[in-house]
This record gives C-alpha cells, sequence and structure tokens, in this order.
C-alpha cells in the first residue's frame, strides 16, 4: 500500500453514500476540484461487490489529484483496493491490526469520541491520527456524544499526532476548530448536501489558508 503525498491537514471530506447515492464519485469528483486532498469512502449498507466497485471508483479519482482516500470501518476493503488507509470506530479492528494488515505506510485513525484517553492509546497503538465529535449538532449523527472545541485544544497539547473535529461542522463555525488548533475537519453534510460541491469544498479549503 503505497502513500501519496498529502497531508493530514485542512478539509477531510467524507463521502457518505447513504446521502449521495448515485452521485458518490461524481460529488467527490467536484469536492476534489475544489481543492480537497483527503476523502473517506462511508458505506454502511452496500453490498460488498457494491462498496469495492464505488471504493475504486474513488481511489481512481484521489489518484488524480494526488489525494487520500480512506476507507471507514473496512480494513479488507482497504487492503483490496491498495487504499490509503482505513479510520476505525470503537466497533472495528484496533490501531495495531489494521496496521498489521495495511503495512507501515497506511493511514491509520481512530474515532475517540469525547474521550482524550482513547486518543492517548490510539497514539500508543500506532494511530496516523485520532478524531473528536461531535463537535457541534450533527445532522448525520443527531446522538452523537459532544466533544467541544475546548476538549480538542486540551488534547492537541498532549499528542503528537493529527487532531480531527468532526460533527455539525459548517462554513460559519469552522473557524473555531482552526483556531483551537485543529489539524483536521471533517465535513459531510455542509459540502454535499447542496448544489455547488466544488464552491462549498473551496470555501473550507481557504480556511486553512490555501488557495
Amino acid at each position: 500500500m503505497k502513500r501519496s503525498k498529502a497531508p493530514l491537514h485542512g478539509l477531510y471530506a467524507i463521502a457518505d453514500s447513504a446521502l449521495l447515492g448515485s452521485r458518490l464519485t461524481t460529488a467527490a469528483d467536484a469536492c476534489l476540484q475544489g481543492g480537497c486532498r483527503l476523502i473517506q469512502y462511508r458505506d454502511k449498507s452496500a453490498t460488498a461487490s457494491e462498496r469495492r466497485r464505488r471504493a475504486t471508483e474513488l481511489l481512481h479519482a484521489c489518484r488524480g489529484y494526488n489525494a487520500l482516500l480512506i476507507i471507514n470501518d473496512d480494513v479488507e476493503l482497504a487492503r483490496a483496493i491498495g487504499a490509503d488507509g482505513v479510520h476505525l470506530g470503537q466497533d472495528d479492528a484496533t490501531a495495531d491490526e489494521a496496521r498489521k494488515l495495511l503495512g507501515k505506510n497506511a493511514v491509520i485513525g481512530v474515532s475517540c469520541y469525547n474521550r482524550p484517553e482513547l486518543a492517548a492509546a490510539a497514539e500508543q497503538a500506532g494511530a496516523d491520527y485520532v478524531a473528536f465529535g461531535s463537535v457541534f449538532a450533527s445532522p448525520t449523527k443527531p446522538d452523537a456524544v459532544h466533544a467541544p472545541p475546548e476538549l480538542i485544544s486540551r488534547a492537541k497539547q498532549n499528542l503528537n499526532i493529527p487532531v480531527c473535529a468532526i460533527g455539525g461542522i459548517t462554513t460559519s463555525n469552522a473557524q473555531s476548530l482552526v483556531d483551537a488548533g485543529v489539524d483536521m475537519i471533517a465535513v459531510i453534510s455542509a459540502i454535499f448536501n447542496g448544489p455547488d460541491v466544488e464552491n462549498k469544498t473551496r470555501q473550507f479549503v481557504t480556511l486553512f489558508g490555501n488557495p
């Protein structure tokens, strides 16, 4: 598994098949055109063969922009298509298990919700980044636990790997997270639930000082 040159920094767009449906690949391509260089493929419902087909299409799109493709939850799928890495939740494989399967160059991300101790353990286990959320009320996960920006600021002081914020992030509230020192902001609805994915992406990318 070969890692591309894109850094773990800036906008982290989550291409969710439940929201995008047949628009998945075209919406992701528009996001890439808008400057995003880190995309996660999330799909909780499609068959294994359909998920592999969609993930492969997304990987090809990402390669055209030197962007990273991260697979949500599914380590085997990430390995099968040669994706750049995997994002793990509390019910998935551990970071060290994923590392053994995907290799030293894979990007391993771990959801830590609102628990800094999970982030410390994930870093110790070899994770490349951790994610906290929901930072704000999320339309995608309305029942998610709350992880305020202050928690992220404190976690940043104790971690040596990038920190990602997720949940309810919009162009109106994202600046507070950038000011808190977050390395990445993961966004779903605020990018993809609208008619102009490319322009909305560009607005988020600009928050990190990128054109």
